[in-house]
């Protein structure tokens, strides 16, 4: 399997996943035409993708999934209720729905949709799982419910949320709703909700973590990376930090 970040953050999200057979995108928040150029970097042929995974209707998950889909003849994937959500994909040439709770196939991916909290119509973590591995992704979302560390477990890699440190967040700049809105059960994590995720879902065949969707006001990679590790034993476990303006190295699992 290989996991490569496109992008991560409140201006755009986009994940490359393959496993040498089939490749997927989990949403395309950036435009069509950036999506193509960050595949290009990473030498991914945009004719080598299977489908797109949406996991909610928030503009910087699905900003170019429309364009791609309709470019590229690709299905798209996801929930009843986002679809009704996402008005501005506009016609999109095929439409596969699927439930949160209910393992669906694209060719030789087995996909698992999770139902995650957020402020979002039906939003969704994901596993995806080919030959015995699994990668597990889990942005978005105020709390890490008992479902999702359940969803989690036994996974080789992991994208987890690492949105926001608490001190930037309460004394920064942005005005106090949105601050409350950020750290409820319906927000972002924090990185210390991030680290007591890890540590919870944490065992021996984990290889990689990325922490994704940081804010880009109230975190800086350095803050997230020290907090989110400090309780970690095992240097065996590479952790790294997706970025917002690149695509982030193709991982190997």
């Amino acid at each position: 399997m290989r996991i490569c970040t496109l992008a991560s953050g409140s201006k755009g999200n986009s994940i490359y996943i393959s496993n040498g057979e089939t490749a997927i995108l989990i949403d395309a928040g950036l435009s069509g035409i950036e999506i193509e150029r960050r595949l290009k970097s990473r030498n991914i042929p945009i004719t080598s993708l299977d489908a797109i995974i949406v996991s909610h209707e928030h503009a910087d998950h699905i900003q170019g999934v429309g364009v791609l889909a309709r470019r590229h003849n690709l299905p798209v994937y996801l929930s009843p209720q986002t679809a009704t959500a996402s008005v501005q994909l506009g016609d999109i040439p095929h439409v596969r729905h699927f439930s949160c709770g209910m393992t669906f196939a694209i060719n030789t991916l087995a996909i698992r949709p999770f139902s995650i909290s957020h402020d979002a119509s039906d939003p969704a973590g994901f596993t995806i799982g080919s030959n015995g591995q699994k990668i597990g992704i889990a942005t978005d979302l105020g709390i890490a419910t008992a479902m999702v560390k359940t969803h989690l477990k036994d996974c080789r890699c992991l994208v987890l949320e690492a949105n926001h440190d608490l001190h930037m967040l309460e004394h920064g700049p942005y005005p106090w709703p949105l601050k409350q809105r950020i750290k409820s059960r319906t927000g972002h994590l924090s990185n210390e909700s991030s680290r007591e995720l890890l540590m919870e879902v944490l065992h021996d065949g984990l290889s990689h973590v990325i922490l994704g969707h940081l804010s880009e006001t109230n975190n800086t990679p350095e803050t997230a990376l020290r907090v989110v590790t400090e309780a970690l034993i095992d240097t065996r476990l590479s952790v790294t930090v997706a970025a917002q303006s690149a695509a982030g190295p193709m991982i190997q699992l």
